[in-house]
């Protein structure tokens, strides 16, 4: 049996999600296992369109789904995203969908402070979703952060509030001039919450253990993209979690010796939603078209998507943080109408080539990207179904990729629909 950790490798939307939804009919679990409704999954099933911002893509599969321990939880969005399923006729009830005991949970004060505190920044600010994600992680840091299981016990749940909504107010009134928050309506508010959430939440750590001991497959899926990570990505415009697949483990409750490969999400081309530097960004009509044919705008935000040539600089530092056994390559359709494709191979630095990703924003800033340049295939390529098939300059493309990073091609979506997929290596399916 297998497990299998699925990870972005640039800066968000990738397309994990329809990988995740796609290889989720060779496992039993799916689970995620960082970050919180500040990441969003785009999955298309018989031409209808799903949206999942907390719930693994896995659902959709009737898999047991399990939101972890790393994660930080809106009651609210989760139980909107439960009735938008159902909606949709998935089953979505407690038991296909866990949610830890151990998960935070995001309160109205830690939106209110995401927001006031974006507000006071102007022009500086790193473009946070304001859904209070980077509060919350930030309460589990000093040990101010609320619990599932606490949560679930209404006396506890209402002291550490009252506790907590002291010092919240006093920051939100007197350094971020913003309204405070009511801390009987919090507490009544999640009261309802938690009565409704009660039975989905469990140890998801055991029921990993005990599926993995009997034999079943794991599936973890992660969110955002390695250079988001809080400690790995580009510093400040980053998520608050680790998103590399290292944190599969602790996001989830269970050991490094569980996992038996890691597949990186590659889009065929790269881009980047919010502020930071972005070395082969397009401002021209290339990147606008690229923009459009990708429909380059966030699930959870709606915000427009910028857009560049692959940097397989980044692609190759993901490959060495997540340790990378193989790779999905996402949209490769949507270069189909480009006369000549580019690929940055290094970046270079006031005379000096850089091979490797730099740490220094202000030397990523201004770096310039090394190209080289391929053909493109000048069709359209979403009825292939097989790699034989893909036109000679597609398959060079992908051969490149490969070479440039020193990891193979697994997987290579050619459309957006689940079956709109080139499979060639799937170790679940083993």
């Amino acid at each position: 049996m297998s497990n299998l950790v699925i990870v972005g490798t640039q800066w968000g939307d990738e397309g994990k999600g329809k990988i995740v939804d796609l290889l989720a009919e060779y496992a039993d679990i799916v689970a995620r296992f960082q970050g919180g409704n500040n990441a969003g999954h785009t999955m298309v099933v018989d031409g209808q369109q799903f949206i999942s911002h907390l719930v693994p893509s896995g659902i959709l599969q009737g898999k047991t789904c399990v939101i972890g321990n790393g994660l930080v939880v809106d009651p609210e969005v989760l139980l909107g995203e439960i009735d938008y399923l159902v909606g949709k006729g998935v089953d979505a009830g407690p038991e296909n969908l866990k949610i830890s005991e151990k998960a935070h949970v995001i309160m109205p004060y830690h939106k209110a402070v995401d927001h006031g505190r974006e507000r006071m920044k102007g022009d500086k600010k790193i473009g946070t979703t304001g859904r209070g994600i980077g509060p919350c992680y930030e309460d589990k840091a000093t040990r101010r952060g609320i619990r599932f299981v606490e949560m679930l016990d209404a006396d506890l749940f209402e002291e550490r509030v009252r506790a907590i909504m002291d010092e919240k107010n006093f920051y939100l009134k007197e350094y971020l001039k913003a309204d405070t928050v009511d801390p009987d309506a919090v507490i009544y508010e999640y009261r309802g919450y938690a009565e409704r959430l009660r039975p989905y939440i469990e140890n998801v750590s055991v029921i990993i253990d005990e599926a993995i001991k009997s034999g079943r497959q794991v599936l973890f899926e992660g969110a955002q993209g390695t250079h988001l990570d809080i400690d790995h990505g580009t510093y400040p415009f980053v998520t608050s979690s680790n998103t590399v697949a290292a944190n599969a483990c602790s996001g989830a409750g269970i050991g490094p010796r569980h996992i038996s490969g890691v597949t990186g999400i590659v889009k065929a081309y790269t881009t980047r939603v919010g502020a930071g530097p972005f070395p082969t960004e397009l401002f021209d009509a290339i990147g606008d078209a690229i923009q459009a044919k990708g429909a380059e705008f966030g699930a959870t935000t709606g915000r427009r998507r910028r857009c560049g040539w692959l940097d397989t600089v980044i692609v190759r530092n993901a490959v060495r943080l997540n340790g990378l056994t193989g790779m999905a390559i996402t949209k490769l359709d949507v270069l189909g109408e480009l006369d000549e494709i580019k690929i940055c191979n290094a970046y270079e630095y006031k005379g000096q080539t850089l091979s490797e990703f730099p740490t220094n924003l202000k030397v990523l800033a201004e770096c310039q990207p090394i190209y080289e340049t391929l053909p493109g295939w000048k069709t359209d390529i979403s009825g292939i179904r097989t790699y034989d098939e893909l036109p000679e300059e597609a398959r060079s493309y992908l051969k490149r990729i490969e070479e440039l990073t020193a990891t193979p091609v697994d997987i290579i979506s050619v459309g957006p629909g689940r079956e709109e997929t080139i499979v060639l290596n799937n170790i679940l399916a083993r």
